[in-house]
């Protein structure tokens, strides 16, 4: 059984930054990609960055580049979201989701946590 939990959401001021976590249950942690959605009012879920077990990232959302960063802590099975320089069109629910690389168009999706930047 494959589970995530993303935590790290808050309110925050335009210009301020959060940290996202995602943890990850479940075996062999390191067949799995951990993916990075978020879902603004009104608009698609969209993939913003992906990342491996070893930390290897790319990102998918050219808005984000240079503030969004993500990471990976292989022992704790844990994945993180450095968001700085947070804009009000950052706003969205933001979902984790880990796909197991034999079988990648299967998404396990967390619950999401909002993520709301007032200007």
């Amino acid at each position: 059984q494959v589970q995530v939990i993303e935590s790290g959401g808050g309110t925050v001021q335009a210009g301020a930054s959060l940290r996202l976590s995602c943890a990850f249950s479940g075996p062999t942690f390191g067949y799995y990609i951990m993916d990075w959605f978020r879902q603004a009012p009104g608009k698609e879920r969209e993939m913003v960055v992906s990342i491996n077990a070893g930390g290897g990232s790319t990102i998918h959302v050219d808005s984000v580049k240079g503030r969004f960063t993500a990471s990976s802590d292989y022992a704790k099975k844990t994945v993180y979201l450095q968001m700085n320089s947070l804009k009000p069109e950052d706003t969205a629910v933001y979902y984790c989701a880990a796909r197991d690389l034999r079988t990648p168009s299967e998404f396990h999706w967390g619950q999401g946590t909002q993520v709301t930047v007032s200007s």
